[in-house]
């Protein structure tokens, strides 16, 4: 049964992975965690003589590990997002910790982008030339950057619009000297407004891109937790 409890473990924990409406941070935790599992219940049967007690154990704590260490919050990180705080006083910019551990810049509506383009506009070049700078000088992070449309037009337009003004937007920031393998795009269409789409202003707000950094730890310090595992006598 224990054994059975283990599989079970390590089953659900890389499931979650495949759900569609989880963020990429919650996705690396969740693939840390079924990781974790599977290395500490591995660990665990196979050393001492705690047989299934420490296969069940070593899965336990190997998941928490690996959940800890899919994203964090670090020094580097809180220094990038002091200097994206410098670099973007006085421009509307936002720029906060996420409740999963990223750095999250909110843009504000008045350098949005105008109805069905995905332009840069000329006031949203300042904002990421300096945004790029800091990505060059935090080489060790990842961007993850959602377009987002109001609701003028239908889903046909407004799913690829979203995407395009994503993929605009990690073009001009590779222009910049941000590398290409560091981002990934996503278009959300008009499904997750900030407000009602009720008038023109809200609509301004709803047409946007949200730009996330997160700072991946080596998985393969996940390995290294289970052996913490103390003994069973």
């Amino acid at each position: 049964m224990k054994k059975q409890a283990v599989v079970s473990t390590i089953a659900a924990a890389i499931a979650l992975t495949g759900c569609a409406n989880m963020t990429e941070t919650q996705r690396g935790t969740a693939t840390g965690a079924g990781i974790g599992a599977g290395l500490g219940a591995i660990l665990g049967a196979t050393t001492g003589d705690g047989g299934g007690r420490r296969s069940a154990q070593g899965a336990v704590l190997g998941a928490a590990a690996g959940a800890v260490v899919g994203n964090i919050w670090s020094s580097k990180m809180e220094q990038q997002k002091r200097e994206m705080e410098q670099a973007t006083r006085g421009t509307g910019v936002q720029v906060s910790q996420t409740p999963d551990n990223r750095l999250k810049l909110d843009i504000p509506a008045d350098i949005s982008f105008d109805t069905n383009r995905a332009d840069i506009k000329p006031n949203f070049r300042p904002v990421l030339d300096k945004f790029a700078g800091t990505l060059v000088e935090h080489p060790y992070t990842m961007v993850t950057i959602v377009g987002h449309t109001d609701n003028t037009g239908s889903t046909a337009i407004n799913n690829p619009l979203s995407e395009r003004r994503a993929a605009r937007t990690r073009d001009y920031l590779e222009t910049k000297g941000a590398a290409s393998n560091r981002f990934k795009i996503e278009g959300r269409g008009a499904r997750e407004p900030l407000v009602a789409n009720d008038n023109d202003i809200n609509r301004a707000k709803n047409r946007r891109v949200e730009i996330f950094v997160a700072e991946q730890q080596a998985t393969a310090q996940t390995a290294q937790m289970p052996s913490q595992v103390p003994q069973q006598r």
